[in-house]
């Protein structure tokens, strides 16, 4: 039995925003975001409280996360205090002929030869997860993604949020892929970012699994079905267990009761803070009316195939809101009348059937389509010149500054 947590169940969200940081001019990566947190805070530092919101380090140097500093009860005046955070970050990078960069994946960075990980506070655990995993890859070193996190109170908020999310996982990345290229090609993947997740544990198969998390019911059950398992297929490789925490759950949403949350983390960075929290609300305003049985009672989800819902998830990792949804069972779940649905038209059912309080600037985002189609509409070609990438490239880390929206052609 979970302790009571006194945030109950959409009472409040977090929400955590990765960025890169790039050389001003060239746009390569500058894994310098030790030296930025120190110069931020004033002395070494993995992490620094800013009011509102928090900046920390991840794996890597050229990566720095910019967070709500504990739940927040509104997400709306994060789109001014997270804009307010790239503006401070950007200035202090301009020191050292630096910037932020937006997006899932660097375009052209190749993380075999540019890759540094972080060497101080945690750099055990990070040398570890190294040793087992070889970390220097785009699935490690490469991807940058928001995380949402969705507090419960008890076992049945639990059991309610985990179900809710589990169903509408599959169908996220539509919103948010936005990482098409890779070491400066067009792979024909919308998100790339999260094809790279997906195998970056294969050492150790439990740790993501099918990215999509099986049903669960309690905590009690989750620890037995999801995290021992996971534990003991480690075994030797990490004979100090410095890995064997919650989480080590490599998932696309992972169960979090050290801080009695769920964590979403199957949504690439977007190109500047609206976009991410306009996401953000629609997955949040989209569980509620899950959980309120809108469209179907989320108990008869409890028996339904992970691998169904997978597969429709691996496709929507490719093809984002293009994807194509023929499973009959999953759109007879959300009342959608045809046989049929692209993810887009299925968002778009989903929005005008639900209880939403942005309806309007919600379809008004699925119609420009996700970011990466996007970006892609600029290039004809699968290998671009790199200036003609940059140049796209530098448009974004514009929107960032600005915080406004990257138009497509």
């Amino acid at each position: 039995m979970i302790r009571s947590n006194v945030i109950g169940l959409f009472e409040a969200t977090g929400i955590e925003l990765e960025y890169m940081i790039v050389d001003r001019f060239t746009l390569d990566i500058r894994p310098i975001c030790d030296r930025i947190l120190e110069q931020a805070a004033g002395q070494p530092a993995a992490e620094m409280e800013r009011g509102k919101t928090a900046w920390s380090n991840e794996l890597a140097m050229h990566v720095i996360e910019m967070k709500t500093n504990g739940p927040a009860e509104s997400l709306g005046p994060y789109r001014t205090f997270f804009h307010k955070d790239v503006q401070a970050l950007n200035q202090l990078l301009a020191e050292h002929q630096a910037m932020l960069l937006p997006t899932g994946q660097h375009p052209w960075m190749n993380p075999h030869q540019d890759s540094f990980l972080w060497p101080h506070e945690q750099g055990e655990i990070y040398q570890t997860f190294d040793r087992i995993f070889s970390c220097k890859g785009h699935g490690w070193t490469n991807l940058q993604s928001m995380h949402i996190n969705l507090p419960f109170a008890d076992n049945k908020e639990f059991a309610q949020l985990h179900r809710a999310i589990r169903m509408l996982l599959p169908i996220m990345p539509a919103l948010s892929a936005s990482s098409p290229f890779v070491e400066g090609e067009q792979t024909g993947i919308a998100g790339n970012r999260l094809r790279y997740y997906a195998h970056n544990c294969r050492r150790v198969p439990l740790v993501t699994d099918r990215v999509v998390p099986d049903d669960i019911e309690t905590p009690e059950d989750y620890r037995e079905e999801i995290l021992l398992p996971m534990y003991r297929q480690l075994g030797k490789l990490d004979p100090e267990g410095l890995l064997k925490h919650e989480w080590l759950n490599a998932r696309g949403a992972i169960a979090r009761f050290d801080r009695a949350a769920i964590e979403i983390r199957v949504l690439d960075t977007q190109e500047c803070p609206q976009a991410d929290l306009l996401i953000a609300d629609l997955i949040r305003e989209t569980l509620i009316n899950m959980v309120d049985g809108t469209w179907g009672d989320l108990d008869r989800t409890g028996t339904w195939p992970t691998d169904d819902l997978a597969d429709i998830y691996d496709d929507v990792v490719v093809r984002a809101e293009r994807s194509m949804i023929r499973d009959q069972n999953y759109l007879d779940f959300f009342h959608f009348p045809d046989a049929r649905a692209t993810v887009r038209e299925l968002w778009e059912h989903l929005i005008e059937s639900g209880n939403y309080s942005n309806s309007e600037a919600y379809l008004e985002m699925l119609a420009q389509g996700s970011l990466s189609s996007r970006i892609r509409s600029y290039f004809q070609v699968r290998k671009p010149e790199r200036d003609d990438l940059r140049e796209v490239y530098r448009e974004l880390a514009e929107c960032l500054e600005q915080n406004r929206i990257f138009k497509g052609k």
